[in-house]
């Protein structure tokens, strides 16, 4: 078969006249096609955008963390996961609290606020022999701050007795250290008084000016009971002008010292000078022993720092009229007080 190439040739003229012919059609069915595709645009748009469906949080306080994450993956829930020791060995990796509550109606996809148990913070019993006392229960209201009940904590009163070991020193602990811990425990401590008969050397401090001995104190381990007079012919006013039983001498530790302080009979300007009283309770061993000074434009600073075994306590002072005394115990704030021009006068007046 032969095909020559004008059987191929397109007429132009022809094919014109036919779209003039079928314009109609042509313009009716590009039409149709623009709007069915317009349409078919418009119905996924607002499928994307159709609410999600809505479920019921279910109730995951108490089980296991991978049976939460099953449960609410039927929900098409998701979980936000906050992890929190605990004080009960037992229930590491249990849900421990959610929000939204159990029964809360929510959209699909929502993200459910869960905490899980780590577990407890430790799990075997530390080994507290030969650390102080006060230190440990410090470390150990810390350690547990967060927790409604310590997973630790020391008995209270411990046992004391004398030891040459420092004061405040726990000698013997119960239960054992690496003893495994399994819920909230009480230890059971034995504590250091000191040596029963320990015998020091009383400091001289007769002489010296206020802020000399309180600078003393630190070392000291006497006890001194002070009291005020004014100054007697050479004596010079703010400094200790009399100490029983004399420096140098040796008597029992924390023994009772008795010292006078020469105060000015006209107080300088500005300046409140007296003795700071306060009555203690009796403690089992000496507790250390802070007293602070806030001036009038709230400046702190550091007075004495001293051991003190309890019952009356007293401290010389000459600080700014106004000044606040804060006195501390082991690290805890136990009082404040206000020192005045008038107050020292009046019990200067009572002790003449």
């Amino acid at each position: 078969m032969k095909f020559n190439l004008s059987d191929f040739r397109i007429d132009f003229n022809t094919l014109a006249d036919r779209l003039r012919e079928n314009s109609r059609i042509v313009l009716i069915t590009s039409a149709t096609v623009l709007l069915v595709t317009a349409a078919a645009a418009v119905v996924v748009f607002f499928l994307s955008l159709r609410s999600a469906e809505q479920v019921m949080v279910p109730s995951l306080t108490g089980k296991d963390m991978a049976v939460a994450m099953i449960e609410m993956q039927e929900k098409e829930l998701y979980p936000r996961i906050q992890l929190k020791y605990s004080d009960k060995i037992d229930d590491k990796g249990m849900v421990m609290a959610q929000s939204p509550a159990p029964g809360s109606i929510v959209k699909a996809g929502r993200r459910i606020d869960l905490t899980i148990s780590r577990g407890i913070v430790i799990d075997k019993m530390e080994n507290y022999v030969g650390q102080s006392v006060d230190n440990v229960k410090m470390n150990l209201q810390s350690l547990f701050a967060s927790m409604d009940t310590p997973l630790i904590a020391i008995e209270d009163p411990p046992l004391y007795r004398f030891s040459s070991e420092p004061a405040g020193t726990i000698l013997e602990q119960t239960p054992l250290s690496d003893t495994a811990i399994t819920g909230p425990t009480t230890v059971a401590v034995v504590v250091s008084r000191g040596p029963e008969y320990d015998r020091v050397k009383v400091p001289v401090i007769n002489g010296l000016s206020i802020a000399d001995m309180l600078s003393r104190l630190s070392n000291s381990e006497v006890v001194f009971d002070f009291a005020t007079r004014f100054p007697e012919r050479d004596e010079q006013a703010g400094t200790i002008v009399a100490q029983t039983p004399a420096g140098e001498t040796f008597v029992p530790s924390f023994s009772r010292v008795a010292a006078v302080v020469a105060i000015p009979v006209t107080p300088t300007e500005g300046m409140v000078y007296g003795v700071f009283e306060e009555t203690l309770p009796e403690y089992p061993y000496p507790f250390q022993v802070q007293i602070s000074a806030i001036s009038p434009m709230g400046d702190r600073y550091q007075l004495a720092s001293f051991k003190h075994p309890g019952g009356s306590l007293s401290m010389p002072y000459a600080v700014e009229d106004g000044t606040l005394l804060v006195l501390t115990i082991l690290n805890k704030e136990v009082g404040t007080y206000e020192i005045h021009e008038k107050k020292q006068q009046d019990d200067t007046n009572q002790e003449q």
